[in-house]
């Protein structure tokens, strides 16, 4: 196993994707329509990278693939809390491109699919996730505006509430499904309303998830 910086991210994450509820990429199926879109945020409650500290700092990227993910040839963009400062924003872009984690881990599994990286923005972001409610949003002006709210029942209305369980997951372990709006700007523009939300803990270092 190769040694890599100690690092830890503590906190919330929503992911908002264009494929049905639930995503059947967490099923090991093919995307809904073909393709993968996605905003994905996070609030970093918690974290360092060595002495660095990244408490309380959000971050938000876009993604776009012409297949299916594993597929590869996808683009990214990074937009990355304006109050960081060039230590942090140099650790949280470190982190994010996989290069101080394994292989078989979340944040370097997504970065080997991706082609192209677009320059990171360093901007206000906010990430807010509130799982009991099933409510989460990612805000960063002019480049992202995403919100999840509760799935509805088809005939009253009323709040349905499903959540998955992956105790092998590379991600999370388990998510709250929710219904995604989000449309993006910047380099990766997007546009979707009624997709797949999926709320979740963010727990992770150099190994992947760190459970319990």
């Amino acid at each position: 196993m190769t040694a890599h910086v100690d690092w830890r991210l503590r906190g919330v994450g929503v992911d908002l994707c264009n494929c049905a509820y639930g995503c059947p990429c967490q099923f090991n199926a093919p995307p809904t329509h073909g393709n993968c879109e996605a905003a994905v945020g996070f609030h970093i409650e918690q974290g360092h990278f060595a002495d660095v500290s990244l408490n309380d700092l959000h971050v938000a990227c876009t993604f776009s693939w012409p297949g299916a993910i594993h597929e590869g040839h996808g683009q990214c963009q990074a937009f990355i809390d304006e109050r960081a400062n060039d230590a942090q924003r140099h650790a949280l872009l470190t982190i994010l491109s996989g290069q101080e984690q394994e292989p078989t881990a979340f944040f370097a599994i997504f970065a080997s699919t991706v082609e192209t990286m677009h320059e990171p923005h360093f901007v206000p972001v906010q990430v807010f996730t509130d799982r009991a409610a099933l409510t989460a949003s990612i805000h960063v002006p002019g480049a992202i505006d995403a919100k999840a709210e509760p799935i509805r029942n088809l005939v009253d209305g009323t709040v349905h509430r499903a959540s998955m369980t992956l105790p092998d997951g590379f991600q999370f372990t388990n998510a709250d499904c929710a219904s995604g709006t989000f449309s993006t700007t910047a380099a990766v523009a997007m546009n979707y309303s009624g997709i797949n939300a999926l709320l979740y803990e963010l727990h992770t270092g150099p190994n992947g998830i760190i459970r319990g």
